[in-house]
């Protein structure tokens, strides 16, 4: 398996073009039940090319991007270099250089089942004000609510490298339980979607660790596959993901 720190390096292109934002409904739940203000300092932990980021940064908060990834942190200050209130931090979940007691919100995206837990757990209850709120989110993409989806997770299963292993819903509900024990999680899902045309649709799949990338063996098949699934399920041209946006949220310390 690819160290996860790296293994993303030769898919940013694709991951910045094709991976899903977090909806806005997102947002109004963290006001409603966290006390999310604009003035809420925010830490994202594993923040990738700054997908998760920008929904806060929309809402006018100050973000700290913590991410270990050389190529992906590059392409968040890219992404989100018309926010002046970005700082890009080179660091790890584990050891993030943040300042202790200071963040309203600690918040993961995707990257949180790369994480050493307890390690992070710890670097959270340092940085996060006592009051504060860690936040998890993620888009789980929905693997038999359609024949399309349904023949896309075949897929998966069948070309994928090491899909059954990186799956980040390998995490279970035990694993929350025990990240913010002894303080309850609280949890919400919220529906989203995208929609794809083929060239799309095959950049989100190559912006997936798991799938056989150019030069690797599988390859020519997985892309052989993705384009017939999406001809014998196109509509116009087109295929939705529906993805159910989970948070899971609560108090460390």
């Amino acid at each position: 398996m690819k160290n996860s720190t790296s293994r993303f390096s030769d898919r940013v292109d694709n991951y910045v073009k094709y991976r899903p934002g977090y909806p806005l409904e997102v947002l109004e739940l963290l006001k409603t039940s966290c006390g999310l203000t604009p003035d809420s300092l925010i830490a994202d932990i594993g923040s990738g090319t700054g997908i998760s980021s920008r929904l806060f940064l929309d809402h006018h908060n100050t973000v700290y991007g913590v991410e270990p990834n050389q190529e992906m942190r590059h392409a968040a200050e890219m992404f989100l270099e018309e926010y002046n209130h970005f700082h890009s931090i080179d660091a790890t979940a584990e050891k993030t250089h943040l300042p202790a007691d200071s963040f309203d919100f600690v918040i993961a995206g995707q990257a949180f089942h790369w994480f050493d837990r307890e390690r992070a757990r710890q670097e959270f209850q340092r940085i996060i004000k006592p009051s504060g709120w860690v936040v998890l989110i993620w888009n789980e993409r929905q693997t038999n609510t359609t024949p399309f989806l349904i023949d896309y997770e075949q897929m998966l299963l069948e070309f994928a490298t090491d899909y059954t292993q990186v799956n980040h819903t390998n995490i279970s509900s035990e694993d929350f339980t025990r990240f913010f024990h002894p303080h309850p999680v609280k949890t919400a899902s919220l529906p989203s979607q995208q929609s794809f045309d083929l060239e799309s649709l095959t950049g989100r799949l190559l912006s997936s660790s798991y799938a056989p990338n150019v030069g690797q063996p599988g390859y020519i098949e997985i892309l052989a596959r993705v384009q017939h699934i999406f001809k014998q399920h196109q509509v116009d041209g087109k295929v939705d993901f529906k993805y159910d946006t989970n948070l899971y949220y609560g108090h460390i310390s």
